[in-house]
This record gives C-alpha cells, sequence and structure tokens, in this order.
C-alpha cells in the first residue's frame, strides 16, 4: 500500500511526533521481553531527540504475518499509512521498529517499495536493533543504507519463505498419515474452534463445556425459527456476553455450517483437500447436522427483524388457488390503529403475486388474520395434527431425484477426465488447446454446481428420514395468544412451525363457485402428503358448517371447525 501523502496542509502546521510499531506473527511471541525493550527504546529515542511519543495510534499487530501482507490489509501498520495518506501523521515524524522485517517479510521489491513509500511521504523509520534511520536525508548522504536494507528485506523473506515450505511439508505429512490412521495428534497449522481445547495429558481434543453449551443454545434458538443474528442476541442476553467465536451474525451463520461440529476438519495443502473425520469431539450427529443444513437452505425460513414476521407468507409455501401464483404479505402499519393498539386487521393483508402477470388474477388481497386464527386453532388439536400428518415420508421421490443427480455430477467427472486423459496422452498438458481446456474449465464448474445440488439434496433427504415428529399440539396451543397479538418471539416461534409442518398452503380467498355468504377456503397440504380443507368465514376466521372436530382444551375458541377430510399426494 503506497503512503503517499494527499494532504495539502502545510508540514509546520503540527510538530512531528515519534510512533512505535510492534508485531508478532505468532502472539505467544510476547511473553518476551521485546515489547518492554522496544517501548523503553522509543521514549528514549523520543527524550533525546526533543520529540513526543504519540499514544493516540494503536500501533500493535499479534498474529498478522507480514510474508502474507496481512498486518498491513487489516492490521495496526495499514491503520497507520492510512493515517500518513491523509494527513493525520504530520510530516517529519518518526516510525521505531524493531528490526524492518517487522515491515514487511514479503517479496522484496514489494519490501523496499512499502518503506520508500513511507519515507518519501516525510516519515522517518528508526530500527530500535541497530539504531538506524531510513530517511531522504540519511539516504543521499550515504546510500549505502538502501544496499543494506535491500539485503535485509532478501532475508527476512527467504527466512519466511523457506518457514512456510517446512509448516506446508510438515501440514501436509500429519494430513496423509491422519487419512491412512498413521498419526493422531494437533496439526502443526490453523486454528480450532472456540468449544474445543488441546488436552496435553490425554493428547486429544476435548469440548469446552461452556463454550460448547453456547454453541449448542446458538442451534436451538436457530431450529426454532430466529435468524442467525437474532440468535445471537438471545444468546449473548442469556449469557451476560458475547461468545468467543461469535462476534457477529455473519460469523455464527458460519459455525452453524462447519463440518467441524460433526468432528471433521477440512484442509487444504499445496492443492490437496484432506477431511480429517474424528479430529474433533463432535456437537451433533450426522442426521443433526443434515437437518441443519437443510434448515439453512430454505428460502424465507429465517423471520428476520420484520416489524410483524409473515406466519405463512415469505417461506415460499402460500399459493393462490385460483392462479397458483405466490401469496406475499402486506403490513399496513402507519394507519389508525384499534382500542387494544393492534392494526387493524383488514391493515394486515395477503396478496396474490398474480396481480401483476398477463393474464391478471382477479383474486386481489384480504385480511390473513382470519386464515392465521384458523390455522393456529385448528393446530392446536392433538387429534387434528395427529390426522393432518398420517402416511408416511414420503422420502422416495427425493431419494431418486438424489440419484439421478449423483449419476449427472458422475457423468460430468467422467467427460473431465476423458478430457484430462487425451491432454495427458497428446502431451500438452496445462498448456492444450484453449478450446478444450475452457471446455475443461466450464466442466468443472458444471460439477461443482452438480455436486453442491447432490449435497442439498443430501440433506434435505437425510431431514426428512431422520428428523423428529412435528410439534405436538400443545406448542401450538402455547402459542395462539402470542401470534394473534403479534408478539414477535411468539410468530417467530410458530412460524417455525408452519414450515416443519407443511409443504403447501392454499388460498382460495373468495371460496369456490358456488359456496354462499363470506367463505373462504384454506387448503393444508401437509409434509406427509396428506390435505385438510378448512372452510372459515372470511371476517373472522371460525369455521362454518356442521361438522366438528375436538379441540385442545384451554384453547379459546367459539365454536368447532369444519373440516372436508380429503386425503391426496401434494
Amino acid at each position: 500500500m503506497p503512503a503517499t501523502r494527499t494532504t495539502s496542509a502545510p508540514s509546520t502546521s503540527r510538530p512531528p511526533l515519534v510512533y512505535s510499531y510492534l508485531r508478532f506473527s505468532d502472539p505467544r511471541q510476547r511473553a518476551g521481553n521485546s515489547i518492554d525493550r522496544q517501548t523503553e527504546y522509543a521514549a528514549t529515542w523520543a527524550v533525546k531527540h526533543g520529540l513526543q511519543l504519540d499514544t493516540s495510534l494503536s500501533l500493535r499487530d499479534e498474529g498478522l504475518s507480514a510474508y502474507h501482507q496481512r498486518h498491513v490489509k487489516k492490521g495496526a501498520l495499514g491503520v497507520f499509512l492510512r493515517a500518513v495518506e491523509e494527513g493525520r501523521v504530520p510530516e517529519g515524524s518518526v516510525l521505531i521498529v524493531e528490526n524492518l522485517d517487522r515491515l514487511s517479510r514479503a517479496e522484496p521489491i514489494i519490501a523496499q517499495n512499502q518503506l520508500t513509500s513511507i519515507v518519501l511521504s516525510g516519515i522517518r523509520v528508526v530500527t530500535a536493533s541497530d539504531d538506524m534511520e531510513y530517511s531522504r536525508e540519511s539516504a543521499s548522504a550515504n546510500p549505502g543504507i538502501l544496499f543494506m536494507a535491500l539485503g535485509s528485506m532478501l532475508k527476512a523473506n527467504l527466512e519466511s519463505h523457506d518457514k512456510s515450505k517446512r509448516v506446508s511439508n510438515a501440514l501436509l505429512s500429519q494430513c496423509r498419515k491422519w487419512d491412512k490412521g498413521e498419526w493422531r495428534g494437533k496439526l502443526s497449522a490453523g486454528r480450532d474452534p472456540a468449544w474445543v481445547r488441546w488436552d496435553k495429558d490425554e493428547k486429544k481434543f476435548v469440548l469446552e463445556a461452556g463454550q460448547a453449551g453456547a454453541v449448542r443454545q446458538l442451534i436451538s434458538y436457530f431450529r426454532q425459527g430466529y435468524s442467525p443474528m437474532r440468535s445471537l442476541e438471545l444468546l449473548t442476553e442469556s449469557l451476560g456476553n458475547v461468545p468467543p467465536g461469535l462476534s457477529n451474525a455473519a460469523r455464527a451463520w458460519v459455525v452453524l455450517g462447519s463440518r467441524m461440529l460433526v468432528g471433521e476438519r477440512e484442509v487444504e495443502v499445496k492443492g490437496e483437500k484432506f477431511t480429517l473425520e474424528g479430529y474433533y469431539p463432535p456437537l451433533l450427529t450426522e442426521a443433526e447436522f443434515a437437518e441443519l443444513q437443510y434448515l439453512r437452505s430454505q428460502r424465507g425460513r429465517r423471520a428476520g427483524k420484520r416489524q410483524v414476521p409473515g406466519l405463512i407468507t415469505g417461506l415460499g409455501i402460500c399459493v393462490c388457488g385460483y392462479c397458483g401464483a405466490a401469496m406475499n404479505g402486506q403490513n399496513i402499519l402507519n394507519r389508525g390503529r384499534r382500542e387494544d393498539g393492534l392494526p387493524q386487521n383488514g391493515h394486515r393483508r395477503i396478496v396474490c403475486g398474480g396481480a401483476l402477470a398477463v393474464p391478471k388474477c382477479e383474486a386481489g388481497s384480504c385480511s390473513v388474520v382470519p386464515i392465521e386464527r384458523a390455522i393456529m386453532r385448528y393446530c392446536s388439536s392433538q387429534f387434528n395434527l395427529d390426522r393432518l400428518l398420517e402416511g408416511d415420508d414420503h422420502s422416495g421421490p427425493l431419494a431418486d431425484k438424489l440419484a439421478l443427480a449423483r449419476d449427472k455430477a458422475a457423468k460430468t467427472q467422467r467427460r473431465m477426465d476423458n478430457l484430462a486423459l487425451a491432454l495427458a496422452e497428446d502431451g500438452s498438458g496445462k498448456d492444450g488447446p484453449g478450446a478444450v481446456m475452457k471446455l475443461l474449465h466450464d466442466l468443472e464448474a458444471q460439477r461443482d454446481k452438480e455436486l453442491d445440488a447432490v449435497k442439498s439434496l443430501e440433506h434435505e433427504l437425510a431431514a426428512l428420514r431422520g428428523a423428529a415428529e412435528p410439534a405436538a399440539a400443545d406448542a401450538w396451543a402455547a402459542l395462539v395468544e402470542g401470534v394473534l397479538q403479534l408478539d414477535h418471539e411468539a410468530r417467530t416461534k410458530a412460524r417455525q412451525l408452519v414450515a416443519d409442518a407443511f409443504s403447501k398452503i392454499v388460498i382460495y380467498q373468495h371460496g369456490y363457485e358456488g359456496d354462499e355468504g363470506q367463505v373462504m377456503r384454506v387448503v393444508l397440504c401437509s409434509k406427509r402428503g396428506v390435505m385438510r380443507e378448512l372452510t372459515i368465514d372470511r371476517h373472522s376466521g371460525y369455521p362454518v358448517g356442521d361438522r366438528t372436530f375436538v379441540i385442545a382444551e384451554g384453547v379459546d375458541l367459539a365454536q368447532n371447525f369444519t373440516v372436508a377430510e380429503r386425503r391426496r399426494v401434494a
């Protein structure tokens, strides 16, 4: 990163300052006395030259490599260089480092350019180890110091290159031995998840009870239907602090998808990929992990931060019975409210997406409140739920779909293997004909997509075969009041129950042709292939007709539902 000064402020506006920069590629290096030694040197140097040691910029990088330039890209040195560019560092200031290799261990041409850009910005660089100063004045007076600096940078780069090579070779050897069952131990590189620690006596990883419990709780919140961000917020509220390794929602999302949860570690060394099974103690079984990945893959399953989470919309399962288009939720919350403070029922609507199609669907929109009321109260009866969830899990068609997806990916791989073999026999290798190489790259991209589809189907099938039974009626009954009162937590949990129970919800908001009165038809299609049709009053959501089901005790319902029972595969 060039540190060319962009400010036009005069250099005499502020007196020069002294800055001290510390960097360790391994945080364990701070156990020595180099921090105290350099801090004392910087303070003494500042006093000796009549300058002030500045501490407003925190110039310390721990665990950041100068060989890979991470200290510049996301470390304190990068912050300092940007401060120079922005004119926040007075000209004539001094940057003190222990050695030049603290500034950079990159290729000599890159390292030299970095040092030159700092010096040309009017900043002097002083090395504490040999008391050398690098500035425009010192370079003009003694050009030999530039060759000394270049030699030092070359030496540092070669040392880092050799170290990187040794580490890679050791890591490759460890991974290959692990695959063969010849070695079990701790890899010499990489970071481990926060919920495990290495037991030196047992010579294996063990779970950190507190951190493992925090991750399990995060997974539990996510399974209940909360977004990663909300799950992390609830976890933080419960623990009183942010758990290590879960600093933000993005990190939480990564953890929820990591196979470290089942004890695996994935490593890539020199182009070889390894999956080390049993490297960590597992937090989840394979079936539990597959179910979790299926939940992660479902579009719209997480309610997020919406003011009123949709109960049936946004899940990709609610459709118009007249045209088949998706039904969308619409909340009008800035108009006059009821006496109890809730929005008017007519201000919370469900709209047919076919209104913009050609030909246009005339279904229009209606209040979603009676539909939510009907579904929640219907599912609050265990009798109703049992009838709705009869049948098998319908995993057969999904297994067939998975077999076809695997076969498709295998065929693409065979095409790639044949092309690669032809290139090898031709002797052209990676430098083969451009058209052939492009085809090979296209096939590789196609195969990766097909493998992703296979993995997604595997997760879905495992979740379908291994998931626990859907929630009992009392779980629904406990949420009825909160759902109707627009409680965010209750609606989020109920939304998850809807997603778990139903594959499709079909809305006939004006009923069938020939229906009399203000009735609406709601067809519930369970994931077991069973359909139940509710005929309800379009305004209240209460049932219309004379056939009834028993409703769970304690659920406030004016009358029981009418259900026209039909069974067919959704």
